[in-house]
């Protein structure tokens, strides 16, 4: 069995040369004169549209067919927030075994963190981040929020003044308001969208939650297999 990880990512002349092997089950080694036979399994697996890739000359249509017999797509990171604690441990766990690197656990604080994070480069980068706080952290003790990086990579600190600066600008009322929403989108997105998860976090009736939602003018929508919560369009345009 062999695994082409980003295989949208090989050349065009090494695309040709793996669907020749596919085809014919049989190779030549470099040198050689022989031709050896091979039965092979293939799994690949790529976070780009081949179909895209086909259409502007990056990828052979061939190949592309050779190879999409089973297609599995995996939802992103962002759209399986909740799943991101279990990862947390499955990674901690085998960091420990593969590495030696401290055994912790997360912290509530740095679990929230962790599923309000962007996470573009999906379960490769949850788990160097894990590495790296386990790398860079003591052996023991829970995982602190404050070791997680920010958005540059840095470590997290919390906010001298304790307030955005949008806040600080607004009267109470309406900073009351824009600090709800922004809250409460976040705990829906935490959650992957289940509205019942969210109201038991935050302590609220379902029904109240979602007359919260309404009176914010935040909805949810279907997003990448996964529903996400945002601002109406009428809000937005305002």
């Amino acid at each position: 069995i062999l695994f082409f990880d980003e295989i949208s990512d090989m050349p065009i002349g090494t695309q040709s040369k793996i669907l020749r092997v596919l085809v014919d089950q049989q190779f030549q080694r470099v040198g050689g004169a022989d031709k050896v036979r091979v039965d092979l399994r293939v799994i690949s697996s790529t976070n780009k549209d081949l179909q895209n890739e086909i259409k502007e000359g990056h990828f052979r249509e061939e190949l592309y067919h050779r190879l999409n017999v089973v297609p599995i797509s995996v939802p992103s990171l962002e759209s399986r927030r909740e799943d991101i604690p279990e990862l947390t441990k499955y990674f901690i766990d085998e960091l420990n075994k593969a590495q030696g690197l401290p055994m912790r656990k997360l912290s509530n604080e740095a679990e929230a963190l962790l599923q309000t994070m962007s996470w573009p480069g999906n379960i490769r980068q949850l788990k160097n981040v894990i590495e790296r706080v386990l790398i860079l952290g003591p052996d023991s003790g829970v995982i602190d929020a404050k070791e997680l990086p920010d958005s540059d990579g840095a470590p997290g600190e919390a906010s001298a003044s304790g307030i955005s600066s949008n806040l600080a600008t607004l009267p109470l009322r309406e900073a009351r308001e824009m600090f709800e929403r922004e809250y409460l989108m976040t705990q829906i997105n935490r959650f992957g969208g289940n509205i019942s998860r969210t109201a038991n976090f935050v302590g609220m009736e379902r029904s109240a939650l979602h007359r919260k939602l309404k009176s914010l003018n935040v909805v949810t929508s279907s997003k990448s297999g996964a529903r996400v919560a945002e601002l109406s369009q009428d809000e937005s345009a305002q």
